[in-house]
This record gives structure tokens, sequence and C-alpha cells, in this order.
């Protein structure tokens, strides 16, 4: 479905083509060591090491060399993923990092995770085209966690990318289960009426439209006493909006309403498979949200897992009923910290944009981190309040809760805040806002699917529980 990595061992017989890293400000002295013939090309195609552009240059025995400009280390809004770039822009065969970018072996496993989430490509109903290139991998970088990486992302782009005619309830289930038993988690599935009689009437309500029964995916993994993290993602596998239908046009990028879910399972398979110090635990509520005789309406009153009544302002404010929950069940064992990822407002994407996800936190220390390790990774998000006085938008005269607000303002926070009524006993709790979509392709980040939030976490969780 996905090819992605591109870093592998060099084939046998084969010679790498190197990679030159050169800077502007450094091309001078680096061109002196190069042989005469290849400064003639530079010259010709007015290569001087400018930060993206390449050139593939014959040396004086006829072999080909790469040179690849780059940012000094220091430059404000220097892109670390920029050899990713490279993937497409070289032809087939094996390649090397001649030498390291500015900023060492930080950058050197910078450029080789850029360089393997770059080689992603989607290829489930069309042909793949031409080989890609093929990094061996670098000295110094640990390929199994560039590997480790970049799999995880591509698991979730593939399952996001994958149009709800192929990725309904059914689909997501078994992509779940399938990450569980490669890892030996404990798992369960609670579907249909089952719901009802387990305690989870939201996701019941919402789900029970569709042509596929509702269902929560719950697995575990990790010894019982290690510090408990709990991963929860919203898996609406499309969104009409209910009797409150969208107009056509916001429909079309809905196939993504799982991307919670998605990222939820990118992450957990990244931390399963390096064995981190904790006991995992994922819960992926999935729905369709469809229109049918047995729509759930506006205007009815649901009771929720935790026992608060809801008021559905509107059908189209889905994801955070089947959200809450699971974040109650979640929240039954009092872990260390829940997570949950969903695309759950457009008012976040207004506010921030599609890659800055807001993200709401309990904890100040951990929304620090978060923060922090965020920019450290190039995996950004930008804590939103938690702002209490706005609780009073969610009243209703009828119930304890509407599941939507009373007017058009903080529709991101307001959101976060009907979340964290289901939430009490849980040490900390994070919620993430996300987009899950690149409108456009960078390097490393090709259009369309992205795991956004997932390589930050697991660089956090990596250097606390490793």
């Amino acid at each position: 479905m996905a090819r992605s990595g591109g870093i592998k061992s060099t084939r046998s017989g084969k010679i790498a083509t190197p990679i030159h890293f050169v800077t502007a400000a450094g091309w001078g002295g680096f061109r002196k060591g190069l042989p005469a013939v290849v400064v003639a090309q530079a010259e010709a195609n007015k290569f001087s090491g400018q930060p993206g552009r390449h050139l593939v240059a014959s040396g004086q025995d006829g072999t080909p060399i790469v040179l690849f400009g780059v940012d000094e280390a220091d430059v404000e809004g220097r892109d670390p993923f920029l050899a990713g770039k490279l993937v497409g822009l070289l032809g087939q065969g094996d390649y090397r990092f001649a030498n390291e970018p500015p900023g060492g072996k930080p950058a050197v496993a910078e450029a080789a995770l850029g360089w393997a989430l770059g080689s992603y490509r989607f290829t489930r109903y069309r042909k793949a085209g031409d080989p890609l290139p093929v990094l061996q991998p670098p000295d110094g970088v640990d390929h199994a966690r560039v590997k480790r990486i970049a799999e995880g992302v591509a698991l979730a782009r593939d399952l996001i990318n994958t149009p709800a005619n192929d990725m309904g309830p059914e689909a997501l289930e078994k992509a779940a289960m399938a990450v569980a038993r490669r890892y030996r988690a404990k798992a369960r599935v609670i579907r249909g009426d089952a719901l009802l009689h387990q305690n989870f009437p939201l996701i019941h309500a919402v789900g029970r439209a569709g042509p596929q029964a509702p269902r929560l995916v719950d697995f575990i993994w990790g010894p019982a006493r290690a510090p408990r993290i709990t991963l929860v993602g919203k898996g609406v596998c499309f969104d009409t909006g209910g009797l409150d239908i969208k107009p056509s046009a916001a429909m079309l990028m809905m196939k993504k309403d799982m991307a919670g879910a998605a990222t939820a399972l990118g992450l957990a398979q990244m931390i399963m498979d390096a064995k981190l110090k904790v006991r995992l635990r994922v819960l992926l509520p999935i729905v369709e949200n469809s229109v049918s005789s047995n729509s759930f309406r506006p205007g009815d009153v649901y009771p929720s897992r935790k026992g608060i009544t809801v008021e559905i302002g509107n059908t189209d404010a889905e994801g955070r009923l089947i959200l809450a929950d699971a974040l109650a069940l979640g929240d039954d064992e009092a872990p260390e910290l829940i997570c949950d990822f969903a695309t759950l407002t457009g008012a976040a994407r207004v506010a921030m944009g599609p890659d800055l996800p807001p993200f709401y936190c309990t904890d100040d220390s951990l929304a620090a981190d978060i923060a922090n390790y965020g920019m450290k990774v190039s995996d950004p998000v930008w804590r939103l309040p938690l702002w209490k006085p706005y609780e009073s938008m969610l009243a209703s005269k009828i119930a304890d809760t509407n599941n939507v607000s009373s007017g058009p303002f903080a529709g991101s926070i307001t959101a976060a805040l009907f979340l964290k009524k289901f939430v009490s006993k849980a040490k900390a709790w994070a919620h993430f806002d996300i987009y899950a979509w690149n409108p456009t392709s960078r390097p490393g980040r090709p259009d369309g699917a992205e795991a956004q939030t997932a390589r930050l976490l697991y660089e956090m969780f990596e250097q606390k529980y490793c």
C-alpha cells in the first residue's frame, strides 16, 4: 500500500553515490577540495550551496557525486528534513551521506529521518511508478529507530489516506487488531448493541445508523506495574454530519475523520516496537456518522458512561461524544497520563492553520514538555487554555451538558472543555485537536495524510521510559 523507510544496506556489488552537504557560506572553502571538473559543472549550473538546490555532477573518472545545499544549523526556520527533498530529485539507485550537515550527528539523524519520511508513497489504487532512491544507513545513526518512526508514521498515513469505502469500521478494527497481535497485546472489541449492554451509550448512539456496527477496540500491552499510559483516538471513518448534514464541499475530506485513531495506532506501534517501559492501553471508538432512519437527532438526550447526561445540540459534533465514553473508560483506572487525538474542530484550523495543532493539558509541566519536544522534532503544537468561564457556553436546560456551545466563539476550547468533563481520575490528560493532513508537499511530508503529534510524543515517552 505504501513505500516508506527508503533506508537499507547497499545491495551487493553496488557502489553508493556520495551526497555532500554544502552551505552557501561554506561553499567557497568546500569547492577547493573538489575536482576542477566538478567545480566547472557547479559554475555552469550556478550552484553555490543554496538551501534546497542540488547538483548531480560527474567526477574525473565519470562517477557521479551529489552536492546538496542546506542551511547552517542556527538559521531560524531551518527545515531539518530538507534532505527528504532528495528522494524526489534523484534517480533510482544507492546513495550515502558523504559528510555531516551543520549540526553534527543529530542533524545526520534528522536528514536520515527526512529521507525515510519523504520516501512514503500511497500506492493502493495506482501503480507504484519507478523505484525510489535508496539511502545507505548513515554511520552513527540508530537505523532501527529511524525505521521505527517512519513505519509508525506510514501506518497512520496509510489508514488516513484510504477512502471510507475501504476504511470503514470493520477495516479500521482489523488494522488495529493487526497491530495488537503483532506485539502480543491483550485485545478485545465491543460491537453493536453490546456497547449498550456494557455502558457505552454515546458510541452506540453516534454509530448505530452506519452500515457497519459501531465498536470500541481496547488493547493493553506491557507490564501491569509499569507507568500507565492510555491513548484514545477518534475513529469516525466517515462523517456526513448526521442529520445536521454537512455541505458537499465539507464532506470531501471526511475520510480523514478517523485520523485520531490512526495517530494513536502509529504512536502505539512505535512505543511497543521500542519496548518502552510503560503499560500501554489503546482505546479506539470506531463509528460512521451516517444518515438513516435510526440516526441520533438534534435535541436528543443520552446518558454517558460517566453518568453525565448530554443534550445533542448538533449531530456534526459527534467526535467528542464517542471520545467521551472512551475517555471515561480509560479514566476509570487512573493512569499516569491519558492522551487523546481527534480531528475535532474546524475552529482549530481557523485559529492555528493546518500545521500547528492546538493542544490542551491539565498539567503545566507536562504541557511545557509537550511543546518543547514538538519544537525539538519539528512536530509542533501550541497550547490553548482550558478556560473554565467558557463552560457556561455548554449549558443545557434539560441535561447536564450540551455537546456544543451556544454561540460561534471558542469552538476548539469548548470542545476540549466538554471532553474534560469525562476525565477526573487520571493524573494528567492532554487533548490534541489535529488536522492530520499536509495540504502541500514539503521535504519529508508529502501532501496527504500526516501523523501529527505522534513523533513528538514518541520522543517524549522514549526519553522518560526507555
